[in-house]
């Protein structure tokens, strides 16, 4: 279907574009598609076998494969193999895609239903669902982890594999799989839907909104507006920010599903939806890298200083902010669209990635001294690796731009060719951008053409740029929307040379401003801080200065591209820095703080009273429990329930248990002690909320609501054992249970002390 509003500038298929040898793109790319190719789809399909009745081809996968999520790394896998097969033209993708998708025929004939999955116990899920017994939160419906959630990853893998990679059977998979979608909400009212959406739903309305735009059949577009909700949706139509406590990851989609419908329809309030979005987020939620955030979550607006951690910058989250910024860029194109798309794409997406074995991170962290962990080739599967899957195999898609008037927009500067078919012509980008400033097109024709050639100039070029055209200097140059445009007749072998000079400068949180990053261009400057982590309070280096010119006491290391120090500021030490991107081994710090001396004392004080404090604490300990280390959780026979989690934060190992379930594990005591003894528990102040039972031997001992503290800080919370309970006993068992809906933990450390 054609778009109802006027698309002014329209992306280029995939496979117009492909990437030069040279860049760290190419390079991520590269290490994604032997990723793609190691990857054994017999294995991911092993559940959808399994709940089809069928003969199971390999053993499941690990990670959120073997778990509630099972299935979704599937529809990120074909979505990717998809897009690397358009970036690429390897036929070995389209070979991965055409086998997997007969294997998904198989399934969706042998269910009967139009249905395909792997989720644990989907039938009842979804019978239930269709009938109105609707039990929901966040991230449970009906005992199922978030399985809408799941079905909008496989729906989204089949779709990309008829659009990207041609098979035309995944297009009648997916196409019965929206059927069946309408089957099951046929009979439920409005109350029952909004019941239904309050647990994640992933991108079903801008699923549904794309296959009508594919097919043309009315109805899917009608069924995308089934996936509105009310608590987060409506408040964004009214143009009321609804963010502060939401999950981010749930809520990006649901305004790239509006965006979608916005274009198909017209309709006003989903524009006002999507484009309100953007705006609140990138503007009031986002970090310096482009990513958004903390432990999943937002903030209230603007309050970013004190939500550093180990677990800021979920990478899903961006991955589909860049899929909202495209939608928005092509309405109405402008730098500040590619600006934060550029900021995101260098400093978040292709920051995540390990460029030695193409692995991703979760989450992109950004407390000081921190570290980046990466997932495991075949054991992890979380989200962000699925999403990982595909963010590595496309960065071809944001480059140019075909403008709705015949014009090219240049978004993004990264080695490639384009393929301009309307044209008849070829455009080849080469830079060495960010290392060098110099942009060089040179385009090849066998006709003269008349157009409009728009390239962005970033918001950061504040010293000015050069252009040359065949070697002359252009001096009257037209900018619009922080777009250079030059219209002329160009001729097969013409030149353009842009020359776009970076400085280093510094970007300040937005609600501290002695808490800042560095950027040289677009590219954000992490700190190194070698291979050992440092102490949070004291061996973080800060910026003992009232001096906040930085070009006064930062340079450029010399015979080092991208790299500066700090000169005589640093406390304890002056340190180096790089691109964040290329930081993936070491410990770092992104964000800075500046300390007058007397402050920096004080922050002297504060580490050594900490040192004091636990010197104390480790005199009187009579037993320690490093949770979550397996060889310390067998010596103190740790048992728990399923849903109970090992997690870990500046470095060291906690342990939760999620709602309606435990963990429980034994620990000595010394009933000779007549003070008492007393139980001490471990937590961090970046976890809120929190709400269980302490039980020991069986008796309730405490009742804990943790509602955090400081981000970045261990607390520890003492509990006085019941003199009765350790006077004739040598080992206890005590038992941490989530019984009232909430997490109970993170608990960090466990020790028994004398009184």
């Amino acid at each position: 279907m054609q778009p109802k509003v006027d698309i002014k500038a329209y992306a280029f298929n995939l496979k117009d574009v492909r990437l030069l040898a040279g860049s760290p793109f190419k390079n991520a790319m590269d290490k994604d598609a032997a990723y793609l190719l190691s990857i054994d789809e017999k294995r991911l399909l092993h559940r959808f076998y399994l709940n089809a009745g069928l003969p199971t081809q390999g053993d499941v996968y690990g990670g959120w494969e073997s778990e509630g999520l099972s299935g979704h790394t599937l529809g990120h896998y074909l979505s990717a193999c998809a897009m690397m097969y358009a970036s690429t033209g390897e036929k070995k993708f389209k070979n991965k895609i055409d086998t997997t998708i007969n294997e998904l025929e198989k399934c969706q004939i042998a269910r009967k239903s139009g249905y395909i999955g792997a989720i644990p116990n989907e039938d009842s899920i979804f019978y239930k669902v269709s009938k109105g017994i609707i039990k929901s939160s966040g991230f449970d419906l009906n005992g199922g982890w978030s399985p809408w959630y799941t079905v909008h990853k496989v729906m989204a893998g089949l779709l990309d594999a008829y659009l990207y990679a041609d098979n035309k059977k995944a297009l009648t998979l997916v196409s019965k799989m929206a059927d069946w979608t309408g089957v099951i909400l046929k009979n439920l009212d409005e109350n029952q839907l909004q019941a239904m959406l309050k647990c994640e739903y992933g991108g079903m309305n801008d699923l549904l909104a794309n296959l009508y735009s594919v097919t043309g059949n009315k109805k899917y577009l009608e069924l995308s507006y089934a996936f509105y909700d009310d608590f987060v949706m409506e408040p964004l139509s009214k143009r009321i920010d609804p963010l502060p406590g939401k999950h981010s990851n749930t809520n990006v989609p649901k305004a790239i599903g509006s965006a979608r419908q916005y274009e198909l329809t017209a309709n006003e309030s989903d524009k006002t939806i999507a484009s309100f979005f953007w705006e609140t987020m990138v503007h009031h939620h986002t970090y310096v890298i482009g990513g958004n955030s903390n432990y999943e979550y937002c903030g209230d607006a603007d309050k970013l200083n004190d939500r550093l951690s180990d677990n800021t910058c979920e990478t899903c989250n961006t991955y589909n902010m860049l899929k909202l910024t495209r939608h928005l860029h092509a309405w109405n194109p402008s730098s500040s669209y590619i600006d934060y798309y550029e900021k995101a794409l260098y400093n978040h997406i292709l920051a995540s990635q390990h460029p030695e074995n193409g692995m991703m991170c979760y989450f992109v962290p950004l407390r000081m001294g921190t570290k980046k962990t990466f997932s495991d080739e075949y054991q992890t599967f979380t989200c962000c690796v699925g999403s990982g899957m595909e963010n590595h195999s496309k960065y071809a898609e944001g480059i140019y731009s075909e403008g709705s008037d015949g014009s090219l927009y240049v978004n993004l500067f990264i080695p490639s060719v384009l393929n301009w078919k309307t044209k008849k012509l070829s455009i080849i980008q080469e830079t060495k951008y960010p290392e060098s400033d110099k942009l060089n097109f040179t385009i090849h024709s066998s006709k003269l053409n008349s157009f409009t050639f728009h390239i962005r100039k970033p918001w950061w070029a504040k010293n000015g740029y050069s252009l040359k055209i065949n070697g002359a200097s252009q001096h009257q140059v037209t900018e619009s929307n922080g777009i250079i445009d030059i219209t002329r007749v160009w001729h097969d072998g013409d030149k353009i040379e842009l020359v776009l000079p970076m400085t280093i400068y510094s970007e300040s949180m937005p609600d501290n401003a002695d808490r800042v990053s560095f950027l040289y261009g677009p590219i954000v400057l992490a700190g190194m801080l070698g291979d050992t982590m440092p102490n949070p309070v004291y061996g973080v280096p800060v910026l003992l200065t009232d001096n906040k010119n930085i070009t006064e006491w930062m340079h450029p290391v010399p015979n080092e591209s991208l790299a500066f120090e700090m000169k005589g500021i640093g406390k304890p030490f002056d340190i180096k820095l790089k691109p964040f991107y290329k930081t993936y081994k070491e410990y770092y710090s992104v964000y800075w703080d500046y300390f007058t001396s007397h402050q920096w004392q004080t922050r002297h004080d504060e580490y050594e009273n900490e040192k004091r404090i636990q010197k104390e604490i480790e005199d009187k300990t009579i037993d320690f429990f490093r949770i979550g280390e397996m060889q310390p959780e067998r010596d103190h026979k740790l048992t728990a329930s399923e849903r109970s989690y090992v997690s870990d934060a500046l470095g060291i190992n906690g342990r939760e248990a999620r709602e309606n379930h435990y963990f429980a594990f034994e620990m000595k005591v010394d009933p000779a002690i007549q003070a008492g003894n007393s139980l001490l528990l471990t937590y961090i102040g970046d976890d809120k909320d929190r709400k269980f039972d302490i039980k020991v031997n069986d008796r309730v001992i405490a009742n804990e609501e943790w509602n955090g503290g400081s981000t970045g800080k261990f607390y520890n919370k003492t509990y006085p054992l019941p003199v009765d309970i350790t006077k004739d006993n040598v080992v206890i068992v005590v038992r941490i249970e989530a019984n009232y809906g909430k997490t109970a933990g993170r608990v960090f450390g466990v020790r028994t002390i004398r009184n």
